[in-house]
């Protein structure tokens, strides 16, 4: 087994989606980057890639590059586990932790958690979101959004040469 943790932030502003976990939730302001900035997918791929060794998202997919201006993070998502699964790498569970004070997370949660398990070719129940606060003490309370990701990956036991 291989642990792997994530972190990422964007700022927010006005007008922009507000991607999280592929899921688009209403809301006055959006994380600001380069791809879609879903920062609960960005946290996570970096959590996978953390747990195989394999550096971070910037290293496969950085912002210099044009060709990932405005793309889906559930596509980049699926390309990581697709490099996983030909390392012979195996999700075992993710848990994801959103950290912002608006919008309100709790309605999309669910949904939010489909949408990565069904990106990752896993079962919902290997998938965790949740989403927090900093009760008013932190960036996230006014600018900003961040998220945390935990992920366990498993290893397809490999035959050595003799």
């Amino acid at each position: 087994m291989r642990i792997g943790h994530g972190y990422d932030v964007h700022r927010m502003v006005p007008g922009r989606a507000c991607v999280l976990c592929g899921v688009e939730v209403p809301s006055e302001a959006g994380p600001l980057g380069h791809s879609d900035a879903d920062v609960a997918a960005h946290a996570l791929m970096d959590a996978l890639l953390g747990a195989a060794a394999l550096g971070d998202i910037g290293r496969y997919f950085p912002d210099t590059d044009q060709r990932f201006r405005g793309v889906s993070s559930m596509e980049l998502l699926r390309r990581v586990t697709r490099l996983l699964a030909e390392r012979g790498y195996a999700l075992g569970n993710a848990d994801v932790t959103i950290v912002v004070s608006r919008p309100k997370l709790s309605p999309y949660i669910q949904r939010m958690r489909q949408t990565l398990a069904d990106n990752m070719g896993v079962p919902i129940d290997r998938v965790s979101v949740k989403a927090t606060t900093e009760e008013g003490l932190g960036f996230t309370d006014g600018p900003g959004i961040a998220a945390h990701a935990v992920a366990l990956l498993t290893e397809t036991p490999r035959i050595k040469n003799l």
